[in-house]
């Protein structure tokens, strides 16, 4: 699997290498049933202009992202200065320089092992150097500890602090060595502690199934799915010179399809589907009422009559909405 360099995933590049891949990348699990798939969906007017097809509502289809059309989603380091203000006005898009997720990241890494500058120290406000030796472990905890460890990232964009494969910033590939992404430093881990290629894939597995995060906008959502899963790509042939094979792949993917999902941060819902509804029961004259959304009237995340988004425990294998995490 020739990967491209630099920020872009042609999205043209993994149709050509496997319609499946591409396929999983675009699925939203929460409104998909076992007889048919339905994808994420733009959750952006920015490609309006392109027709029939690009509507904020519709699904992202791989037809509209390849052949003539192979350019139409791209990194926001990427696109022209007009497009990224317009994201910050109307979405309020935040854009997260990778110096910035580094020293967080840091900070998260300092509190699990107790010590500073576990995976790299900072040359100066904006750079790092990456630690060479193998990650030591504090007393108490193992490295397989570490790699199952829950971690999210909230409105996730293109996945920043989880990988870091480009720098936000010029848009240049970043070393697997020098990257700093939650996601980066326990695959560091995992290659440092295995040795043959299906104990590294075991663990590998284990990373992404223990990282999540959500996103808005569909074609961020997507930018972040292709993130992850070419860090893998890059991971596994910085381990052993090879490529993975596709069904590794493939499993990669769907973890990450289930994962990272478009949703509404602050309602637990696919976004903008909270809406009026016909009342459950009618009224004295057998009139029925329409009534707005209890969750969007009263700001109470358990009463919304959008869709809840639905995530996947991979230990329990069950599938539970993501606001039952919360405590009632």
């Amino acid at each position: 699997m020739a990967i491209p360099r630099g920020a872009d995933v042609l999205e043209e590049f993994i149709m050509e290498f496997s319609p499946e891949l591409m396929n999983t990348l675009l699925k939203d699990h929460t409104t998909s049933r076992p007889e048919t798939q339905v994808n994420i969906f733009w959750g952006t007017d920015d490609y309006m202009t392109l027709g029939p097809g690009y509507q904020y509502h519709d699904p992202i289809l791989p037809n509209l992202i390849t052949g003539d059309r192979g350019h139409v989603i791209m990194p926001r380091v990427l696109k022209a200065r007009e497009a990224q203000e317009e994201r910050i006005r109307e979405m309020a898009e935040v854009f997260t320089p990778s110096w910035v997720c580094n020293l967080q990241n840091n900070q998260i890494d300092e509190m699990w092992f107790g010590r500073k500058d576990v995976f790299n120290h900072t040359t100066d406000d904006r750079t790092w150097q990456a630690t060479m030796e193998d990650i030591r472990f504090p007393r108490g905890k193992t490295w397989k500890d570490y790699v199952q460890d829950i971690r999210m990232e909230i409105t996730c964009g293109e996945a920043p602090y989880m990988t870091s494969r480009y720098d936000t910033t010029t848009g240049e590939e970043i070393p697997v060595k020098e990257r700093i992404g939650i996601l980066d430093r326990k695959l560091r881990v995992v290659s440092e502690n295995t040795e043959k290629s299906g104990e590294w894939l075991k663990w590998a597995q284990k990373a992404y199934m223990s990282i999540y995060g959500y996103e808005w906008q569909g074609d961020n959502l997507l930018i972040a799915r292709e993130n992850l899963l070419m860090t893998f790509v890059d991971s596994y042939r910085e381990k052993y010179g090879r490529d993975p094979l596709l069904k590794s792949l493939q499993y990669i993917a769907y973890i990450i399809s289930w994962n990272f999902w478009q949703m509404d941060g602050l309602k637990g819902v696919v976004p903008e589907t909270c809406g009026v509804r016909a009342s459950d029961t009618p009224d004295l004259f057998g009139h029925i009422e329409t009534v707005s959304c209890p969750g969007c009237k009263n700001n109470d995340l358990k009463r919304h009559n959008g869709t809840y988004c639905i995530i996947r425990n991979w230990k329990t294998k069950e599938k539970l909405r993501y606001i039952d995490l919360f405590s009632h």
